[in-house]
């Protein structure tokens, strides 16, 4: 019986596996989230590169949030990833939710982005 962790990587492999297989060359937005904060980076694969990134660890977003562990804080960070990833000329990425399950979060994270102009 496998546990908790490797069931989780199991699905961050498969995950990872069929974006690359449909990317068509385009970038990677990757999110991981523990139990405090929420992080997503644009990476390019074919470089091994991140170009766009933000957490809730950035200075400006850490003063206006109460905590970095809910879905406005998933929000925050969904808009501002998407704002970098403009401005580097980023329009189009793949979502990789990281073997985590769309919801909550991650589902926050990936409106926000999309609302902000990224499309995926």
């Amino acid at each position: 019986m496998l546990n908790a962790k490797e069931l989780h990587e199991r699905r961050k492999v498969r995950t990872r596996y069929q974006l690359k297989k449909k990317s068509e060359g385009r970038l990677r937005l990757s999110v991981h989230r523990t139990g405090e904060h929420i992080y997503a980076q644009v990476i390019d694969d074919s470089k091994g590169v991140t170009v766009a990134a933000a957490s809730t660890l950035d200075a400006d977003l850490r003063k206006s949030l109460k905590t970095g562990a809910d879905k406005t804080a998933a929000a925050a960070v969904g808009k501002l990833v998407a704002e970098r990833a403009k401005k580097v000329g980023v329009k189009q990425v793949v979502f990789d939710r990281g073997g985590y399950i769309f919801h909550g979060r991650v589902k926050e994270l990936a409106e926000a982005a999309r609302a902000a102009g990224l499309d995926f």
